[in-house]
């Protein structure tokens, strides 16, 4: 094949990386346990949720 082909789902792998390395600490291991990197996870995971609920939908009728 020649050119660029998308890859099926890909894009929501890179998608929900890029969501985790928005907070530049998850960009490098400066983490010494697992825990406290689990814990950077679970605090960026849950900037991007309560963004999204805070978005304003138009209502249903």
């Amino acid at each position: 094949m020649r050119g660029f082909v998308v890859l099926p789902k890909r894009w929501i792998v890179e998608r929900f990386a890029a969501h985790l390395m928005r907070p530049r600490r998850l960009a490098r291991d400066y983490e010494r346990r697992t825990a406290s990197a689990e814990a950077m996870v679970h605090w960026s995971m849950t900037l991007l949720m309560t963004r999204r609920l805070a978005r304003s939908h138009p209502q249903r009728a």
